[in-house]
């Protein structure tokens, strides 16, 4: 084959092709319409999701959930009519069977992904907690202070970030700490042996009473004694007061305070730790003389 023929074939799959494009125009145009009116689709959709939203005191998280969904869908919708407008060989069908193919190994590939997603909507969904509440999962406690769709952001009460994946707040038990307002704490108090038990509790109760933090006002204050210590009779302290830590650390802070005060006060003795040495045989005790200094003669 000479240069001539090279020359004539390149113009002629050229020209094809020039013609192609050509005789697509109209369905690439018609194309990009679609797309364009699938993107004003879903800005109409996101709009009606906030609005509808916001009267149903939705929170801006789960709203954002609802409309990263239905954008999708839409989107899907969209390009797949788009495709079929521009290629008529490639249908609907074929393109979700080959989308289908193509999900099953990115799903493989970003399963931890997935996992987090979805745990992420059904926390949003079910909300079990919310921004603000202080709560432990996996030997970590902190507030919470922002849900995404992926994580969640944990705010430790001594100050530290984590960002904890959602799929390990949806598959390990999570204890909320201010799930109510009120929440009860116990400290334990011992008193010697040789004092009124009965009267040390009344000592005790109004001391635990009259502390500001402690609300009686809901919740009884309880005193019980529990147990022979080693050197004490032990009494257990409970009382309610505010969920969160710092409420947690400053009343019990307080109710020592005042325990320790009151017990003080009535003459009742708070021991320390007695210890009993006992010998097999007597002890010999010996005393040595301290010898005096001689006076100087003058």
């Amino acid at each position: 084959m000479n240069n001539i023929d090279v020359t004539e074939t390149l113009f002629a799959t050229l020209s094809n092709y020039i013609n192609g494009l050509i005789a697509a125009l109209p369905r690439i145009g018609l194309a990009l319409a679609l797309i364009l009116l699938t993107w004003c689709a879903v800005a109409i959709v996101r709009m009606l999701i906030g609005k509808f939203g916001r009267r149903l005191n939705l929170r801006q998280n789960l709203k954002d959930v609802f409309a990263l969904v239905a954008s999708t869908a839409i989107w899907l919708i969209g390009i797949l009519i788009a495709l079929a407008v521009v290629f008529p060989s490639i249908t609907p069908g074929k393109a979700l069977t080959t989308l289908g193919l193509g999900s099953v190994a990115i799903g493989f590939a970003f399963k931890d992904t997935f996992e987090n997603f979805l745990a992420g909507i059904l926390i949003l969904l079910r909300e079990p907690f919310s921004i603000g509440d202080y709560i432990e999962v996996d030997g970590h406690e902190g507030r919470i202070e922002d849900i995404t769709i992926r994580d969640s952001r944990v705010r430790m009460t001594d100050g530290q970030l984590i960002v904890m994946p959602n799929h390990t707040l949806f598959s390990n038990p999570v204890t909320v700490r201010t799930n109510r307002d009120l929440r009860r704490t116990t400290v334990m108090c011992g008193v010697a042996y040789d004092a009124d038990v009965d009267e040390a509790r009344s000592v005790i109760t109004r001391a635990v009473k009259n502390v500001e933090t402690v609300r009686d006002d809901v919740k009884d204050v309880q005193i019980f004694a529990q147990a022979f210590g080693a050197s004490s009779i032990d009494f257990e302290v409970t009382w309610w007061t505010g969920s969160r830590p710092i409420d947690i650390r400053t009343s019990r802070d307080q109710v020592v305070g005042a325990v320790k005060r009151a017990l003080d006060d009535a003459g009742i003795e708070i021991p320390f730790t007695y210890q009993t040495l006992t010998f097999n045989e007597p002890l010999q005790i010996e005393q040595i003389a301290t010898a005096q200094p001689e006076k100087a003669q003058g």
